[in-house]
């Protein structure tokens, strides 16, 4: 009974189980992302604005700064950072000093060289991060980081939990496919929004990486985007067998030319790199499952699922 309780807990990066700390939680944002994730069942410890220690946000207490709060507290797993984006490298720099081992990095506008430190601090700590730039990632049934879904009641609507990961470089894509896979009868193990920055703490490979490792997650619906080489080290990984579990792919930027830049600051094509035409043949050379159509991305999911059940 024990184990299979502890096989119904996993899931990649977050559960009920991991203690999670909110910085900037006193502020408009992070008080209404802090509710969400209380509501969904997301076990949040702390929050943490300088100035404000002392405080209670939605019954939480609220610490000057990380050192206090795991010296008060005990250790945290995680942070959520909902801090101005000038401010995000201090604040991450500080998580990691306080020995947290998972931030999620929501703002946008992170200048590039401020992500590029907090990388070499998190490599140097034994440390990940998610984003910047991204609306979080959940885990149905379990808990939520960010703000996927917008509200509890919503992201439990919304998000059947299930056997299927998603992971995707558009925060409005990173719902959309989610949703439209659970209303077609697909259940998720996990939804991740890699971030839509140029440099992200773990872009696609990594995430399709773990869920390469977990148990729960049978097949990855993967939303790519023009610009950058995410698309094509994950069709690396298949090919070298590193990843063996199916992969549903949909590259969006079709019609983009060489220097527009579609939706994101990570997807733009330069110099001839990152073209649409180049990671989907790519992707299909080294055997993932591309869908050209948007719509038909529920349907090719079952099909998978269904074959993977049949040779069970």
């Amino acid at each position: 009974m024990d184990i299979l309780r502890t096989r119904k807990l996993m899931s990649i990066l977050i559960d009920q189980t991991k203690k999670v700390i909110v910085q900037g939680i006193t502020g408009r944002e992070g008080m209404a992302r802090a509710k969400l994730m209380i509501e969904y069942g997301t076990t949040v410890v702390a929050g943490c604005t300088p100035g404000k220690g002392g405080e209670t946000v939605l019954g939480v207490p609220v610490f000057d700064t990380l050192e206090e709060a795991v010296e008060t507290i005990g250790q945290v797993d995680i942070s959520t950072i909902f801090v101005p984006a000038p401010l995000v490298k201090d604040a991450a720099i500080e998580a990691l000093s306080a020995g947290i081992k998972l931030l999620v990095i929501v703002p946008d506008r992170v200048p590039i060289y401020d992500v590029l430190e907090i990388a070499a601090v998190a490599k140097e700590m034994g440390a990940e991060f998610v984003g910047p730039n991204t609306l979080g990632l959940l885990s149905p049934g379990k808990a939520v980081l960010g703000m996927i879904g917008g509200s509890a009641a919503s992201a439990r609507n919304w998000f059947l939990p299930g056997n299927c990961g998603v992971t995707s470089r558009s925060g409005g894509i990173t719902s959309s496919i989610a949703y439209y896979l659970s209303r077609a009868g697909v259940g998720l193990s996990s939804i991740v929004h890699v971030g839509g920055d140029a440099v992200v703490g773990l872009p696609h490979p990594e995430i399709i990486k773990k869920y390469e490792a977990d148990p729960e997650t049978k097949a990855v619906v993967m939303f790519g985007e023009i610009g950058g080489s995410q698309e094509e080290t994950v069709a690396d990984l298949i090919e070298s067998g590193a990843v063996t579990k199916p992969i549903i792919a949909y590259i969006g930027g079709r019609g983009a030319k060489s220097g527009t830049r579609f939706s994101h600051a990570g997807a733009i094509i330069e110099g001839g790199r990152g073209t649409y035409e180049g990671k989907v043949e790519r992707l299909k050379t080294a055997g993932a499952h591309v869908v050209e159509n948007f719509g038909d991305i529920p349907a090719v999911t079952k099909k998978v699922l269904a074959s993977l059940s049949g040779k069970m």
